[in-house]
């Protein structure tokens, strides 16, 4: 009955969480919630009154499948304003949602026989999408080999003649690790070398807390032609449930990605995109960016120094993003035997909801987003520290 795609495709690993800490919730138990990949706070006002006055207008029919010129010149005037990246408004598709973009992308470059290179731990939904477009996802191990970045040398041992397509996420989820511009500039040697596409994401472009965010596309003319960028407005204006992202690239890929979206969803919400507008336009937008970064920052510095203070949690200091990844194999045991075990037990004995990091593809590891206010996260972490005592190994 079900078709070879489906069969492909894993569920969440995060599911049975999800549903469980809802259910407490439901209950009327107070459950902290560490999950959410989104912003805690409400989308700006200006952003929300440009939809407002356009569906007053009456712009509530289709545009064209992959967006409205008035969004994409502003997306081009993004690029060429805070990246120096020059793109003309046929390299710019927009989507519904950054996944959305991603998903376009990897059914418009890939398919069965290619590879493409996942540096882990990465953010869950990559493999599964490089599995419904019939390709391999070639998974590059940047834990076991004492980094979460990927190196030269870890890149160069995944690349093989069926090598079409790596992913980049910086800053990264899980992570919150930010590459350098260094960093990429090693990388994109490989890249060039190879002769293989990337996919950048960068989604959590604005919000970076140490060092400055720089984009593979900015290192050379070769590697900007080589590089698909994905980005949005969601994380950055606090608009997750708007469904805004967009790409920006080769003309012939951005060409196919829409020729696709016209035969699935269509365009996205007509006055979404006039709030999309307003986001990048909006002379109130650095600021309200800036607010929401500065408030980031201090809840990272919060939990960063409450979890590090802990002698057996290893904790990676993220640069980047609202996600922190500590490492809790030291406190695994007959028990607790993996990070989704830790997961469920710290929900049913502490209301503390939590990702695990298998779906990432890091077990040992937990997600933590401190996407929430700082009197839940004092209140959350201080349980997570009282269910660390209660359950290390003697």
């Amino acid at each position: 009955m079900l078709s070879e795609l489906s069969k492909r495709i894993e569920p969440s690993s995060t599911l049975a969480i999800t549903a469980k800490a809802k259910q407490l919730k439901a209950e009327g138990k107070k459950v902290i919630g560490f999950g959410a990949g989104e912003p805690d706070f409400d989308t700006p006002d200006y952003i929300k009154q440009a939809a407002i006055e356009a569906l007053k207008r009456g712009e509530t029919k289709y545009t064209p499948a992959a967006g409205t010129l008035q969004l994409k010149k502003a997306i081009v005037q993004k690029f060429r304003k805070e990246n120096n990246l020059t793109y003309g408004t046929d390299q710019i598709t927009v989507n519904c949602g950054a996944k959305h973009s991603l998903f376009n992308i990897i059914l418009c470059t890939v398919g069965p026989g290619d590879e493409v290179i996942i540096p882990s731990p990465y953010w869950v939904s990559y493999t599964e999408m490089v599995k419904a477009a019939g390709a391999t996802p070639v998974i590059a191990d940047c834990i076991t080999r004492g980094t979460l970045k990927l190196t030269p040398g870890i890149l160069s041992g995944r690349i093989t003649e069926r090598t079409k397509l790596l992913i980049l996420n910086s800053p990264s989820n899980p992570t919150g690790v930010l590459y350098t511009r260094e960093e990429l500039e090693a990388l994109g040697k490989i890249v060039l070398q190879h002769d293989f596409l990337v996919i950048s994401d960068e989604i959590y472009e604005h919000l970076v807390y140490d060092g400055v965010f720089t984009s593979i596309a900015q290192i050379s003319d070769e590697l900007k032609e080589r590089t698909i960028i994905v980005n949005g407005v969601s994380k950055a204006y606090s608009m997750t449930g708007w469904r805004i992202g967009y790409a920006a690239g080769d003309k012939q890929v951005i060409a196919a990605c829409g020729k696709l979206q016209s035969h699935s969803t269509s365009n996205p919400t007509t006055f979404a995109q006039s709030g999309a507008v307003a986001a990048l336009t909006s002379e109130e937008g650095p600021a309200a960016i800036e607010r929401m970064r500065i408030e980031f920052g201090k809840r990272r510095d919060f939990v960063y120094n409450e979890l590090s203070s802990i002698s057996d949690l290893s904790v990676p200091r993220p640069e980047g993003a609202f996600y922190i990844f500590p490492n809790i194999e030291r406190y695994l045991s007959d028990k607790v035997k993996s990070s989704f075990d830790f997961a469920e037990k710290i929900l049913s004995e502490k209301l503390v909801a939590l990702v695990p990091g298998e779906g990432f593809g890091a077990p040992g590891y937990v997600r933590i987003s401190y996407a929430t206010s700082m009197d839940d996260l004092a209140e959350g972490i201080g349980r997570f520290k009282a269910f660390l005592k209660e359950i290390k190994p003697a």
